[in-house]
């Protein structure tokens, strides 16, 4: 079964950086979640940590990009720190 293409609103969210929090992650599955400003929650794998470390703290502020699951979602990617909020 083939994904169902990304609608326009999508493909120009993929293009901006978001601010979000870290709201959980499992450590052991190496799946988490992060919610946007905006309310938005996007999952995330643990690969998707920029910096390699592949961890990343529940309640962290982070920026984030969202790109395209293998299967047509969308997730963040990209995760770094946000230093300017504590």
């Amino acid at each position: 079964m083939r994904p169902a293409p990304l609608s326009s609103g999508q493909l120009g969210q993929l293009a901006t950086a978001r601010r979000g929090v870290v709201g959980v992650f499992d450590d052991d599955a190496g799946l988490g979640e992060v919610t946007d400003d905006a309310g938005a929650s996007w999952p995330f794998h643990c690969t998707a940590v920029a910096d390699g470390s592949r961890h990343v703290d529940e309640g962290a502020a982070v920026w984030f990009h969202l790109a395209a699951a293998p299967l047509g979602r969308l997730e963040a990617r990209d995760i770094v720190p946000d230093a300017s909020r504590p």
